[in-house]
C-alpha cells in the first residue's frame, strides 16, 4: 500500500520541485544574486506564514473530516477559519516585511502578501480533493501549477524587468490560478449533511499546529533571515541555493511517502490500533530511508558537478561544502516529520508537537546566532544540522510514551549499503567521463547509480521485485481492448 500510495502522489510532487529547480536555475541567470536573495527571502517569510495559518488546516480537515464524501459544512466551517487566518497572516507578514527587508518595504511586502493569499486558495482547494480521494485529479492540478508556475515568471521577466517582485508574482499567479481550478472541481463534489466537526473541535486540533510552525521558525527560516542581516542578500542566495538543490530531491521523495501515508495512518489508527499504527510507521520510515539515503549518497559525491552545472560562476565558491551539512540536516527533519510527527497527529497532541520543534528551533537559532556572523553560509548550513537533529531527537524521546515506533534495523542497513554502493559507483562513472561535457557525466553518473539500486534493491527484497514483475508482465500480457 505504501508503495503504490507514493507512486500516486510522486509525480504531483515531483513536477512541482522540478518546475521550481528549472526556476532557480532561470532565475539566478537572468536576474542579480542580491534580487535573487530578495526573492527568496520572499518564499521564506510566505512559507512560514502560511504554513502557520493554513499548513495546519490540511492535516484538522484529515483528522476530523476523515476521507470520501465531503459535507458542504464542514467546507463552509473551514472556509470561515481560513478566511479569518489568512487575513491574519497579511498583517503580520506586512510587519515581517518592514524587519526583513526594510529598504524595499513596499515591494517585499507585496510580494509576500500575494504569496500568502494564493497559497491559501491553493491548499485548500487541494486538500478537498485529498479528502475525495481524487488522487489523478489532484497531480493533475500540481502539474498545471508545476508549469505555470515556470512559465509565467519568465514570461514577465522581459515585459516587466528583472525585479524580485516580478518573479514572486508570477509564481503566486500561477498558483492562484491553478488552485482556483482546484476548488472549483473539489466543490462541485460536495455532499449536504451536517458539519462533522465543530468550531472548537477544529481549532483545538489547529491552534497548536500554528504555534508550532512559529515556534519550529529556527529550523527552517532563521539561517537565511539572520545571514541577511548579518551579511547581505547575496549570502542568503548562495545559502538558499544550495539549500534548494540538496534539498529538493530527498524533500520530493520524503512528500511523496508521507502524502498518501498519512490518510491511510489515521484510518489504521482509529480502526485497527496503536499496534498496527506502530508497525505501518516502521514500514514508513523503512521506504523513507530506502529512497532518501542513496538519493543523499548522490548529492554529496556529485556535488560539484550539480552546481556547476545548474548555478551562475558567481555562486560556486565554497557551495559544495554546503551539501552534506544540509543533507545530512534534511534527513533528519523529514524523517521526524514523516514519522514521529505522525505519531503526535494521531494522537491528537499538538502541544506535544509545539514542544518537540520548540526545541528544535531554538538550538537552530542559537547556533545560528553563535556561528553565522563569523562562518556566513557554512554557519548557517551547521546551524541548520544541528537544529534538524535535536528535533529528531526531541522526537524520538517524546513518542516512547505515545506509540513507539520499532526501528527497522535490517532496513537500515540494507539502505546504508546500498547508498554507498550508488555513491561510489556515480563517482567512478563520473570521473571515468571526465573528458565528456558535464551534462554526459552527470547522466553516466546517475544512470550507474540507479543500475546499482535498483539491482541490490532486487537482491535485498527479491519477493517484493518479484511481485511487481509479475505484475508487470501481466499488464504486458493483457490483450488490448
Amino acid at each position: 500500500m505504501l508503495l503504490r500510495s507514493t507512486l500516486t502522489y510522486a509525480p504531483a510532487v515531483f513536477l512541482t520541485r522540478m518546475s521550481a529547480l528549472l526556476l532557480l536555475i532561470i532565475a539566478t541567470r537572468l536576474i542579480d544574486q542580491g534580487e535573487y536573495g530578495l526573492l527568496t527571502l520572499v518564499v521564506t517569510i510566505g512559507e512560514m506564514t502560511d504554513a502557520a495559518v493554513t499548513g495546519w488546516l490540511r492535516i484538522s480537515l484529515l483528522r476530523l473530516g476523515g476521507k470520501g464524501d465531503v459535507s458542504r459544512s464542514n467546507v463552509r466551517l473551514a472556509r470561515s477559519v481560513l478566511v479569518g487566518t489568512t487575513v491574519l497572516a497579511l498583517v503580520v507578514a506586512a510587519a515581517a516585511s518592514a524587519v526583513v527587508a526594510p529598504e524595499r518595504w513596499t515591494a517585499f511586502a507585496t510580494a509576500v502578501s500575494v504569496y500568502l493569499a494564493a497559497g491559501a486558495v491553493s491548499r485548500f482547494g487541494l486538500t478537498l480533493l485529498q479528502m475525495q480521494q481524487r488522487h489523478s485529479t489532484y497531480a493533475m492540478l500540481e502539474f498545471l501549477r508545476a508549469v505555470l508556475q515556470l512559465v509565467l515568471p519568465i514570461v514577465a521577466i522581459p515585459l516587466f524587468g528583472t525585479s524580485f517582485l516580478v518573479v514572486s508574482l508570477g509564481t503566486s499567479v500561477a498558483t492562484l490560478a491553478a488552485g482556483l481550478v482546484s476548488l472549483h472541481l473539489a466543490t462541485s463534489r460536495l455532499v449536504a449533511g451536517p458539519a462533522t466537526f465543530t468550531y472548537r473541535e477544529f481549532l483545538t486540533l489547529g491552534l497548536p499546529m500554528v504555534v508550532t510552525t512559529l515556534v519550529s521558525f529556527g529550523l527552517t527560516d532563521a539561517e537565511r533571515i539572520i545571514l541577511k542581516m548579518s551579511h547581505d542578500a547575496s549570502a542568503v542566495a548562495i545559502f538558499a541555493a544550495a539549500y534548494a538543490l540538496a534539498r529538493q530531491p530527498i524533500d520530493t521523495l520524503a512528500n511523496a511517502v508521507n502524502m498518501g501515508a498519512f490518510p491511510e495512518l489515521v484510518s489504521r489508527f482509529d480502526t485497527e490500533g496503536e499496534q498496527a499504527a506502530a508497525t505501518f510507521l516502521t514500514d514508513l520510515m523503512a521506504l523513507t530511508l530506502r529512497l532518501c539515503l542513496p538519493t543523499a549518497a548522490l548529492l554529496v559525491v556529485l556535488a560539484e558537478e550539480i552546481t556547476a552545472l545548474v548555478l551562475p560562476a558567481s555562486y560556486l565558491d565554497g557551495i559544495v561544502g554546503l551539501f552534506p551539512l544540509i543533507v545530512a540536516g534534511v534527513i533528519a527533519a523529514n524523517l521526524t516529520n514523516t514519522v514521529y510527527a505522525n505519531v503526535m497527529h494521531v494522537h491528537k497532541r499538538p502541544w506535544l508537537l509545539t514542544a518537540v520543534y520548540g526545541l528544535g528551533s531554538a538550538v537552530g537559532i542559537v547556533l545560528s546566532l553563535l556561528l553565522i556572523p563569523q562562518m556566513a553560509e557554512r554557519g548557517a548550513a551547521l546551524a541548520l544540522l544541528g537544529g534538524s537533529l535535536a528535533l529528531l531527537a526531541a522526537g524520538i524521546t517524546a513518542t516512547r510514551r505515545l506509540t513507539p515506533v520499532p526501528l527497522p534495523y535490517r532496513a537500515i542497513g540494507v539502505a546504508l549499503v546500498v547508498a554507498l554502493a550508488c555513491g561510489l559507483g556515480a563517482r567512478l562513472a563520473a570521473d571515468a567521463f571526465s573528458a565528456f561535457p558535464l551534462f554526459l557525466r552527470l547522466a553516466a553518473a546517475g544512470l550507474c547509480a540507479l543500475a546499482i539500486f535498483l539491482g541490490l534493491n532486487a537482491l535485498f527484497h527479491w519477493q517484493e521485485a518479484r511481485r511487481l514483475a509479475a505484475t508487470f508482465r501481466q499488464r504486458l500480457s493483457r490483450p488490448a481492448t
